[in-house]
């Protein structure tokens, strides 16, 4: 248990989120009845090593309106490597809950943080502003899927240690745009970093060029009319972002940087509480952070936050691959680029995201309804054969990398190994089949992703495969049902 500020009592529990929260029925009251329809911020420090980990309170924020779903309160979709939980105190009932996953998640599996080296980054979750106390609680996904409670308090709304300051508007909100009230859309809302002044017109074409290139895409294509889509423009006070190997530093405004986790195409920010700030002026279910550069790079947390650099000739995939980590929890199901993550995927352990699996159970295999008949699982495919064009590619690009080669260079080999590996993919027997290809999620034994090929495996696909683009369909839903 963590001792909290004095203005949250900690309250006693005795069992985790998950298992008192599983079967309950939804909340008896209506959403008015339980929430005023503003939104309260829960800001806080996330602290530990690979081992232990604390969470300490910083503040609690009032922002605007609440920009959600007034019925799609509690969250049943099983994602997230953490669930933010709301309890009624009177009742015990979760009031409102969301998995989600954060960048401490990802680190703690680095090598750093293994060798006991602490870090501790900001976080926050957002919820609807309750008219009593509540009980804000945190959990954390073990790998036997139980879940394990590594915070909770008590919250007083109409205390006078609730942050209620106006908010201080950082920039000029662009409507991309609108197709109904924030309540029953889906709202995202994509941040400019790296853009000055006199790049506000070149920053609002960016975002309406990868906007639309997102809509060419299924399932948001068809779901186009179930989407608000608005832009923050916020000046930096000079171009681009910051790119550690290339020795180019900018300290802008919401801190987006190349080399998280030292990935030179990672990009993150440490820029927590700037980022919630800004993007509190606007409604937003999703947050989407445009970094002005053209060297290849981007990220994606789910239910955090995706990244995305503007002018690389790869940004509209980035754009949309990015966005199916963050919207919808879907893992990367490619396996042959480095990454600093050890033991991402421990081997026996069912993944919790939607289109990887282990295969541990193939008669109950999660998406055996899209399979068809004759299948086999696992599904065969030349895996021998990609690898040795894909792993050849990645050590060329290592060099390129290492000697800080220009982006025009990076630019033609990934047109390379895209004109190599595309027909490589589509010639496979069960190309276009939905089955079970052994290679994904950063492992190229032991785990299993749906289709021969997918945004979320190769740059080489216009769209998602059936399974992922299911689990796309589905958080739309949550938030627009």
């Amino acid at each position: 248990m963590i001792k909290l500020l004095p203005l949250l009592a900690l309250v006693s529990v005795s069992c985790t989120v998950a298992e008192r929260t599983a079967g309950e029925p939804p909340p008896l009251a209506d959403f008015d009845t339980l929430f005023t329809g503003k939104t309260l911020r829960f800001d806080y420090n996330h602290t530990g090593i690979a081992t232990e980990e604390h969470v300490s309170l910083d503040e609690i924020r009032l922002e605007g309106d609440w920009p959600g779903s007034r019925t799609a309160l509690v969250d049943d979709t099983g994602l997230g490597k953490y669930i933010f939980a709301v309890r009624d105190l009177e009742t015990k009932r979760v009031i409102y809950s969301r998995g989600f996953c954060s960048i401490y998640g990802e680190w703690e599996t680095i090598g750093e943080a293994k060798k006991g080296i602490w870090r501790t980054f900001h976080e926050s979750q957002r919820f609807p502003e309750p008219r009593k106390k509540v009980q804000l609680e945190l959990t954390r996904r073990s790998n036997d899927g139980a879940f394990k409670e590594i915070y909770s308090g008590v919250v007083d709304p109409s205390s006078r240690f609730v942050n209620r300051s106006p908010l201080n508007a950082p920039g000029e909100v662009i409507k991309i745009f609108e197709n109904g009230p924030a309540k029953n859309k889906v709202d995202f809302l994509i941040l400019a970093d790296g853009y000055t002044a006199e790049d506000r017109k070149k920053f609002e074409a960016d975002a309406r060029r990868l906007v639309e290139a997102m809509f060419k895409v299924e399932p948001f294509a068809s779901n186009r009319g179930n989407f608000n889509v608005r832009a923050l423009h916020i000046n930096s006070a000079r171009e681009g972002i910051t790119n550690p190997r290339g020795g180019k530093w900018n300290d802008t405004p919401l801190g987006l940087s190349f080399n998280a986790f030292d990935s030179d195409r990672y990009v993150l920010s440490y820029k927590n509480h700037a980022i919630r700030e800004s993007a509190a002026l606007a409604p937003y279910d999703m947050l989407l952070l445009l970094g002005n550069t053209a060297k290849y790079g981007g990220g994606g947390i789910f239910n955090l936050w995706s990244t995305c650099t503007a002018d690389s000739s790869q940004a509209a995939y980035v754009f949309v691959h990015e966005l199916g980590h963050s919207f919808a929890g879907l893992a990367d199901e490619y396996y042959t680029s480095s990454v600093s993550y050890e033991d991402f995927n421990p081997p026996g352990v069912e993944p919790w995201e939607p289109n990887i699996t282990a295969l541990l159970d193939p008669k109950n295999l999660k998406w055996k309804d899209l399979v068809e008949a004759g299948t086999p699982l696992p599904t065969p495919w030349g895996q021998e054969g990609y690898d040795k064009a894909s792993y050849a590619y990645q050590k060329k690009r290592k060099q390129l990398i290492d000697s800080k080669a220009s982006t025009e260079e990076m630019e033609k080999l990934f047109s390379k190994v895209k004109k190599k590996t595309s027909p490589m993919l589509g010639s496979e027997k069960y190309a276009g089949k939905v089955g079970a290809f052994e290679g994904g999620g950063y492992r190229a034994k032991g785990i299993y992703r749906p289709e021969t090929d997918c945004i979320m495996f190769t740059r080489n696909p216009k769209r998602f495969c059936r399974v992922c683009s299911r689990g796309l369909e589905r958080v739309i839903r949550m938030y627009t049902e």
